[in-house]
């Protein structure tokens, strides 16, 4: 009987090791899509600050 159960607890603990797996690359995929598109606003705004600048320079 006990033999049964453990069977049953090691089979939980591999699906769950698999989830878990699956949900630490899903987090990484989006940490990654995250920073990329956080350096491309920081070029953008880079990019329009120096536009400001100038054209205030040419007033």
């Amino acid at each position: 009987m006990s033999n049964i159960f453990t069977e049953e607890k090691a089979q939980i603990s591999v699906e769950l090791i698999i989830v878990l797996a699956a949900v630490v690359a899903v987090v990484l995929v989006l940490v990654s899509q995250l920073q990329a598109t956080s350096e491309e606003g920081s070029q953008k705004l880079e990019e329009t600050a120096e536009s400001v600048f100038e054209k205030i320079d040419d007033i």
